[in-house]
């Protein structure tokens, strides 16, 4: 498929760092938006030897900031044919009852209701040129539960139910839609976020694990997209070697 411009979510680091790497290197053009616009700078300068890059600095759930800059895009940008919906949170561990409604609630806004925004406001275009590929980064944590998930494997159900029933409603399109869900996956700042800054928390959730790199998923998003145009992968479940579906599903009886 012959892509010209890419909006990659969560650009400054991470799974989207990665995927913005990738696909400088394929000449694609990139708009590049996350909150740290020194960290866009930086990525900008040194993929500048190879495309074109624009930034957008804002944090995804300012829907009006992000409504005006994509609407006021150079023109060489304007035509957005790849949409990778990759930012997204994970915030505590603790079992429901004891959670913070705060997280609940910006989990929800932004693996939920800010992919949905840019989503809407994206998918006319693609829709009026009958080209483009959606790509969202979902979770195992869509499918599979496990304690501590809570809100934030709903999010990501959430977001596998919103990649199929997108599928069905562009039918008779040639636009396409994946959801990819990886498992553990270190080399970005997930954990140290989910555990709100504490390193020695985020550092034993990968203990003595091989874990999946950015580099592994960026992978993964260039294969899907140098599919023959007549492919759709729909979805893609990644785990390292070491991880398994399976969990404990017993406790002791109380």
């Amino acid at each position: 498929m012959n892509y010209q411009v890419a909006l990659i979510t969560g650009a400054s680091s991470g799974i989207g760092k990665a995927t913005a790497e990738n696909l400088a290197k394929q000449g694609i053009k990139l708009i590049l938006l996350a909150r740290r616009a020194e960290r866009l700078e930086t990525l900008k300068t040194t993929l500048s030897a190879q495309t074109q890059c624009h930034i957008i600095a804002c944090d995804i759930n300012d829907h009006a900031t992000l409504e005006n800059e994509l609407s006021n895009l150079p023109v060489i940008f304007q035509n957005i044919d790849i949409l990778v919906n990759n930012a997204g949170l994970a915030l505590g561990m603790s079992p429901a009852h004891e959670t913070d409604w705060i997280d609940w609630q910006t989990m929800i806004n932004t693996n939920c209701m800010s992919l949905a925004f840019l989503t809407h406001l994206i998918l006319p275009g693609l829709v009026k040129r009958n080209h483009g590929h959606i790509i969202n980064i979902g979770s195992i944590a869509g499918t599979y539960h496990y304690k501590g998930a809570n809100v934030y494997g709903a999010t990501k159900a959430f977001v596998e139910q919103f990649s199929g029933n997108l599928r069905s409603d562009l039918l008779g399109t040639a636009i396409r839609v994946t959801n990819i869900e990886p498992g553990m996956l270190n080399e970005s700042e997930f954990s140290l976020v989910r555990f709100k800054g504490n390193e020695t928390k985020a550092d034993q959730v990968y203990a003595d694990l091989e874990p999946l790199k950015s580099s592994d998923i960026a992978e993964s998003v260039s294969w899907i997209l140098n599919q023959p145009g007549h492919v759709n992968i729909n979805r893609i479940e990644i785990m390292p070697v070491q991880q398994a579906s399976g969990g404990p599903i017993t406790a002791k009886k109380v």
